[in-house]
């Protein structure tokens, strides 16, 4: 199976091959989204239960180490990436991160605010969906080597 994609302005061809080492990085990309879904939820706990902050700063400051956590679990286990580390690199991955973020707490307000799911049950939904979001962006645009 293969996906294409272009842009208007300058012709992009991005395929992506549905194979064994796709499948294989979608499986890492898991494991280490499992790390930092553990490092998100332990730092959101502790910050909105026992310090008390704002649950959506306290969600975003677990969002945020859980992704510099992440950042260096898959350039190294998941994509492989061995080129010299770059901020161009990181930023690609961190930009696409704070959109996952806004989405996260887009969904987390939704699902928490307003049809009144538990907070955590919201947040995990959230991780699921956006998990695919940063998976498939930065396979295709960070760490595209």
């Amino acid at each position: 199976m293969l996906i294409l994609l272009k842009e208007t302005a300058m012709p992009l061809l991005v395929a992506i091959e549905f194979n064994y080492a796709f499948f294989f990085k979608l499986i890492k990309f898991g494991l280490v989204g499992f790390v930092g879904l553990t490092v998100d939820f332990s730092i959101t706990y502790l910050c909105k239960e026992k310090l008390r902050i704002h649950k959506y700063i306290a969600s975003s400051l677990g969002f945020t180490i859980a992704t510099a956590a992440n950042y260096r679990l898959n350039r190294y286990w998941t994509f492989a990436s061995h080129e010299a580390a770059s901020m161009t690199q990181f930023g690609k991955y961190f930009m696409i991160c704070l959109v996952g973020l806004t989405l996260s707490n887009i969904l987390i307000y939704l699902l928490n605010d307003k049809l009144k799911w538990d907070f955590y049950v919201a947040k995990a939904s959230a991780i699921v969906i956006v998990s695919l979001w940063n998976f498939f962006a930065n396979y295709l645009y960070t760490f595209n080597n």
